[in-house]
């Protein structure tokens, strides 16, 4: 014996834990997991699955307005809060048995309980001290609660998709993903909703055309958005109901305050630091380009290590650290051309550069953009228009950044994901025939933008 109980012990059993245990038994390494709640992590618990299927319940709504452009008269909707929550969590349920299966099946232990390290080979947990030739930490993130009085009544996302009602009005405090995302649910499913940002615009990390298009498109849909705004404190009245009181005295009414500020990497209490493992400031675990900690033994990946908090990224990693330990191969995950959507209304999706890091990273560049209303407004008498906007090397043709605001983004940008990775030129984009009547097709007939 080789003295391990196990090849590979992972704490965490997220996205990206579970796909590390998993590839890595199926190449024969003996795999421990451990986990204190849900199998499958923020992703299928409390984030990607269940904000989707709200999201898909809030295109309901507009689906319904526009029918009558098409000549049909649909009887009155009516909105459910209850059934949709109680169908979400139905098959959160369901996912959650079918990972656990998948780890069964591939002869991963599942031990229950919160792990902590001993020393860099030694996991405790469930009573039970497991010997580890690599240790993976996979624990992930835990949404922020800003420090301010009152800070008691705030919900965030993790609380989000049980709420025991849709509230009448909602005030969302943040300007990434989860605030903009849910502000677009909470406005469709009947809400009034508010948005408050401490920035001049939000989205700070995307390209500045497409955050001040979906402002513009966002607002034109009915949602409140208050950017500039600092938010000093939350009060209760005495009906019950809550108030937001920014730095400049205004004060917004509201029956459920979200805090979506951010989230830090869950490395509280894991025994890291006493095992030589370095945290950066924020307390993200510091790895190598293969995911390796400062103790060779103990290794990290997706949100726990910070950068982009996305689910393929992680299970991407997971592959390429299994690849590296165990598959004889040494991978790691680029960050470029990373795609990305966000589900808001509408929808946003982009990969690679935005027109600012281009011009920041290899000077000249040519822009080509598009806005205009899609053939199926022409009937619906939806106001909403799609923003299309390719950013191009300009010395060597190639497509640095894709982005688009509008229905299917997600979906369009998957596509061309594959372009940008391949490399693909403008004038390869020129050469395509596009798919008539489609919105996607624009991205192959742009015009350059008048700057």
């Amino acid at each position: 014996m080789d003295g391990f109980d196990v090849d590979l012990f992972v704490i965490g059993a997220g996205s990206g834990g579970v796909r590390a245990a998993r590839t890595a038994a199926a190449l024969g390494a003996r795999v421990a997991i451990a986990e204190t709640g849900r199998i499958g992590g923020t992703c299928v618990n409390v984030g990607c699955i269940p904000k989707k299927l709200f999201v898909y319940a809030a295109d309901c709504a507009g689906e319904f307005r526009d029918a009558v452009g098409f000549g049909w008269q649909p009887a009155e909707a009516a909105f459910d809060w209850a059934t949709l929550r109680d169908a979400v969590a139905r098959e959160i349920t369901r996912l959650n048995g079918i990972y656990r299966s998948l780890l069964e099946a591939r002869g991963v232990a599942l031990v229950e309980g919160r792990a902590r390290l001993l020393d860099p080979h030694t996991v405790a947990v469930g009573g039970r001290n497991w010997r580890a030739r690599h240790i993976l930490v996979a624990t992930g993130a835990w949404p922020r609660v800003p420090e301010i009085p009152g800070r008691e009544h705030l919900i965030t996302s993790n609380e989000f998709f049980s709420l025991p009602a849709r509230p009448r009005r909602a005030l969302l405090i943040g300007g990434g993903y989860i605030a903009v995302e849910l502000a677009g649910v909470l406005h469709a499913l009947g809400t009034e909703t508010t948005l408050l940002y401490r920035g001049p615009l939000f989205l700070r990390h995307f390209d500045q055309d497409l955050r001040r298009v979906l402002a513009e498109e966002m607002r034109a849909l009915g949602m409140r958005l208050e950017f500039d705004t600092d938010v000093e404190r939350i009060e209760r009245a005495a009906d019950g109901s809550l108030e937001v009181v920014t730095h400049d005295g205004r004060r917004f009414p509201g029956d459920a305050v979200l805090a979506a500020t951010g989230r830090h990497p869950l490395t509280q209490d894991l025994g890291l630091e006493d095992c030589g493992v370095r945290l950066d400031a924020n307390g993200a675990i510091e790895v190598d380009h293969h995911y390796r900690s400062t103790v060779p033994s103990i290794h990290a990946l997706g949100d726990v290590i910070g950068g982009p908090e996305l689910t393929p990224l992680a299970t991407a990693q997971a592959m390429a650290l299994v690849s590296t330990l165990f598959g004889g191969e040494a991978r790691s995950v680029g960050l470029q051309n990373l795609p990305t959507a966000i589900f808001s209304r509408p929808e946003v999706a982009t990969v690679g550069l935005s027109e600012e890091r281009a011009r920041a990273s290899v000077g000249a560049v040519r822009v080509f953009e598009t806005r205009f209303r899609p053939l199926r407004n022409t009937l619906s008498g939806n106001p909403g228009r799609v923003y299309m906007k390719l950013v191009v090397d300009a010395e060597t043709d190639r497509v640095l950044g894709a982005h688009m605001v509008g229905p299917e983004a997600g979906e369009i940008i998957q596509g061309l994901a594959v372009a940008l990775q391949a490399g693909a030129t403008k004038r390869v984009f020129d050469a395509t025939i596009g798919i008539h009547p489609t919105a996607a097709e624009e991205f192959v007939t742009m015009r350059e933008a008048v700057r």
